[in-house]
């Protein structure tokens, strides 16, 4: 893929465009419709800024604005008028590229962009990594915006929602606390091949006998730290805790004594992005549905990380 694709504001970006290209875009899921059900056809010159859109998001999370926030524009402005949307994991470069060649000016993520969770860049002034994104992403304007305390705050919480769709898992979610679950009963090693297949993960590691069986089940996608995670187990007692990551030394470690002392709950650690991924997929159905007239798709940047 070039490095140099047409600029998100030259003249031949436009509407079309975006169509055109997404269509034959990899990785990417349908654009937004042009017909809101509620509203009949979308007038075409409906336009948003960036601060729009972020601002229609928090006015639907409860409690509104959050006074300390990761959720802040890690590139761009407020006022810049979005030609397009990509949803996504992380604001990987290939993702930024991905996004120029869609004609998209505005990506909306889960995760840090400058490999940290404040996304201080203090200390990569000098770094040629940091400089060649941030570059990246003033040369073509684009704005990023990490969606991530707003997103576990809105109800139901949009990572679960999004990550316990493409399980179809929905509807054995508990209806206060989503993260737990009564699936029929299955062993461990059919549970895991399943939840493998799903969401696309090579491979897990885990804890646990495969032959177990396994119903009552605390998913808790991302990094929830280890102690909410040792107390999670503590309280709900689940066949099975699936989560993102762990430290080895903290969650690991009180599983395996917890099996030693003759317990049976299993865990299961999925990866960070494959348990928050889908998460994307929520954001894009939301845009979907509250700005209908900008063309929005989801891009995947798949694992940073391969087994061997």
């Amino acid at each position: 893929m070039s490095d140099k694709p047409t600029p998100i504001n030259h003249p031949a970006v436009n509407r079309r465009t975006f169509v055109a290209n997404t269509a034959k875009a990899t990785g990417l899921l349908m654009l937004a419709p042009l017909v809101n059900r509620a509203s009949g056809f979308i007038k075409a010159d409906e336009t948003y800024t960036v601060g729009q859109i972020m601002d229609l998001f928090i006015k639907q999370v409860p409690g509104g604005v959050k006074a300390t926030t990761v959720d802040t524009l890690k590139s761009g402005s407020r006022d810049l008028v979005v030609t397009g949307i990509v949803t996504a994991m992380f604001a990987t470069i290939d993702v930024i590229r991905k996004a120029i060649e869609l004609g998209a000016n505005f990506i909306i993520v889960h995760e840090p962009t400058f490999y940290n969770h404040l996304d201080d860049t203090s200390w990569l002034q000098n770094d040629d990594i940091y400089r060649y994104k941030a570059d990246l992403l003033k040369k073509h304007n684009i704005a990023i915006w990490r969606n991530h305390d707003y997103i576990h705050t809105i109800v139901p919480d949009g990572v679960t929602d999004g990550v316990l769709d493409q399980l179809e898992w929905k509807k054995y979610a508990d209806k206060t606390i989503p993260n737990i679950l009564s699936i029929p009963q299955t062993s461990l090693r059919e549970m895991v091949g399943y939840v493998k297949g799903k969401l696309g993960i090579e491979m897990v590691r885990y804890i646990g006998d495969p032959s177990q069986p396994c119903s009552h089940v605390l998913f808790m996608p991302g990094a929830a730290g280890g102690q909410r995670q040792i107390q999670s187990i503590a309280k709900i007692k689940p066949d099975v805790m699936i989560c993102g990551e762990i430290s080895e030394w903290e969650t690991a470690e009180y599983v395996r004594d917890a099996r030693a002392k003759g317990d049976k709950t299993a865990l299961v650690v999925l990866g960070h992005i494959a348990s928050e991924d889908a998460g994307s997929e929520f954001m894009l159905n939301w845009v979907r549905k509250n700005v209908p007239s900008v063309k929005a798709a989801r891009v995947k940047p798949g694992n940073s990380l391969s087994f061997m």
